[in-house]
């Protein structure tokens, strides 16, 4: 059917107008979210890559910040390499005030608690106008102040527990068990030793000696090890090293402490830069940008659910 009727061409045009202008619309808007999109999901790369690592905030002078939270070493412990990345990368910022530990370790690992002493040592020598101070939460022992007792000075809360200087290795004896049940250990070796204090079979009163004397060597390392960085300040006693805790105030009545401090307290009062820049080891990028985009996205979305089942 076909029209010659001015007004209905009229208003036909008006009509397909009115369907393009609103199509071009659709468009803008479209691309204008793609956009936005585009810019929010820059803005997580951004803050995930140079913020958690702290290095863009790195413009001005600071108090650089690394953190050694639980065991040292282990499978699921913090390793030597990883704190050695964080405290080289903290001692090379040219903005870094101070460096500061802060330790919240049971120990671990004497081996990487030795590497990172050393590697400490290194770098204050290497940068000798940037002090390094170990701020103590609730612990520092064993391996934990094997480490600290490279730092310029180490502060602690009243009630942290300081010190463990002492070394141990333990284990079980399930021999006596196996026999109740009938058991047999079918253990071949090539080498006498080579089955060196196996849980399965009764102790063997030279290697049970060889034991000991391996650590009592690593605790002669340990020993020296605070007698060199503690100094002067160490008022030893007889118990000093014998494996015993502290309080923080009795730490530091014994010199294996220099005063009371948080890492607020270190960084405004003694280094004079309020700005705390974290260079702690940190989760692969990868990771971290998985977390991050994902809890964006739950928070985002969980207002419109209808159901919140979580696994408790």
């Amino acid at each position: 059917m076909s029209t010659n009727d001015p007004s209905e061409q009229g208003a036909l045009e008006r009509l397909l107008l009115a369907h393009l202008a609103e199509q071009r619309k659709c468009r803008r808007w479209g691309l204008f979210f793609k956009s936005l999109g585009f810019v929010w999901l820059f803005a997580v790369v951004f803050l995930v890559i140079f913020h958690e690592d702290g290095n863009f905030a790195s413009v001005r002078p600071h108090t650089a910040l690394v953190d050694l939270k639980g065991e040292i070493g282990g499978n699921d412990g913090v390793s030597a390499d990883a704190l050695i990345g964080s405290l080289d990368a903290a001692f090379e910022d040219k903005h870094s005030q101070a460096v500061v530990l802060r330790i919240n370790s049971p120990g671990g690992s004497p081996v990487q608690a030795g590497q990172v002493n050393d590697e400490i040592r290194r770098l204050r020598a290497k940068y000798p106008s940037i002090p390094l101070y170990v701020v103590v939460d609730d612990i520092c022992a064993s391996g934990g102040y094997y480490i600290a007792a490279a730092a310029d000075k180490i502060f602690v809360d009243k009630a942290s527990l300081v010190g463990s200087i002492g070394v141990l290795m333990d284990g079980f004896g399930f021999s006596e068990g196996m026999k109740k049940f009938g058991i047999e250990r079918r253990l071949l070796t090539a080498g006498e030793n080579k089955g060196f204090l196996d849980p399965f079979l009764p102790v063997e009163p030279r290697q049970q000696a060889h034991a000991r004397a391996m650590l009592e060597e690593v605790h002669r390392q340990f020993i020296l090890v605070v007698r060199q960085g503690r100094g002067k300040r160490l008022r030893e006693t007889p118990d000093m090293f014998s494996g015993l805790v502290w309080s923080g105030a009795r730490s530091i009545e014994l010199g294996l402490a220099d005063a009371l401090g948080s890492l607020d307290y270190v960084a405004r009062e003694v280094v004079k830069a309020e700005d705390i820049v974290d260079y702690s080891p940190q989760e692969s990028l990868t990771d971290r940008l998985a977390r991050r985009i994902g809890t964006a996205l739950g928070d985002a979305i969980r207002p419109w659910a209808k159901n919140d089942t979580r696994l408790h």
